[in-house]
């Protein structure tokens, strides 16, 4: 892990592997999402609107798994004091947000023809929408902080206070994955376990291609928002270093 903390190091390896995590990712997006609207049959009860599976399951796991990769590297920020743990938080949580906005959204899109309504106030929904509320604030946390450090901060990552809060918000995700089986609603229990799938499989391989396709998508913005980070934080300490000498 620490022969990545030299930025130089991490860059190295990040510039090619970026357009092979994007382009293969895109790759599989588009022929998960083809698979399922045109050669996949339709539910027998939500008819053409199953389909929607195919963004909004891979979204819910990118906004579940964006911030549990946050309190990841919030811990090893706080732990190991790696320098590259506060710049991966911090180019986590947009694209994390981006994709829990997107499992709301999708989630009320299924629901209106399914349940006869665009939202309800359940455990599972109450709980994401808690989790993107957490990610506006983990969000703004790392922008001040920021500021508050002349725009370079920690080696372009965050503070010690945003590390915290990430550690703290991830109490969030067992209540997210957990909610449908602790609580009755109108949201329907775990499709896709350990044990098996209650999703039929003629249905179900496209999902497949477009969790990784998203995946591996998600993997590519979030290296790219990382050497965005570091590229400006080189720009911010070069004339910070220039207006000492002046």
């Amino acid at each position: 892990m620490h022969a990545f903390a030299n930025p130089a190091k991490f860059l190295s390896l990040a510039r090619p592997l970026t357009p092979w995590l994007f382009w293969l990712g895109l790759t599989l997006i588009l022929a998960g999402a083809a698979c399922g609207l045109f050669l996949t049959p339709a539910d027998y009860l939500q008819g053409d609107s199953v389909r929607i599976m195919y963004i909004h399951v891979p979204a819910a796991w990118l906004g579940m798994g964006g911030w549990s990769s946050m309190a990841i590297a919030a811990l090893v920020q706080m732990v190991w004091r790696h320098p590259l743990a506060g710049v991966a938080g911090r180019a986590i949580a947009v694209p994390g947000a981006l994709f829990t906005a997107i499992c709301l959204a999708t989630g009320s899109i299924w629901g209106r023809p399914t349940w006869g309504t665009w939202w309800e106030w359940d455990g599972r929904m109450t709980s994401m929408l808690v989790l993107l509320f957490l990610y506006f604030g983990y969000i703004a946390l790392a922008r001040a902080s920021a500021e508050q450090a002349g725009g370079i901060g920690d080696n372009g990552g965050v503070s010690r206070v945003t590390a915290i809060f990430a550690l703290v918000g991830a109490v969030n995700l067992p209540i997210i994955n957990r909610s449908v089986v602790w609580w009755n609603s109108l949201h329907q229990g775990p499709s896709i376990t350990m044990r098996g799938s209650t999703i039929d499989s003629a249905i179900l391989w496209p999902l497949g291609l477009t969790m990784m396709g998203f995946s591996l998508w998600f993997g590519a913005i979030v290296l790219m928002r990382m050497r965005a980070i570091l590229a400006q934080n080189k720009v911010e300490a070069r004339l910070a270093r220039r207006a000492r000498e002046a």
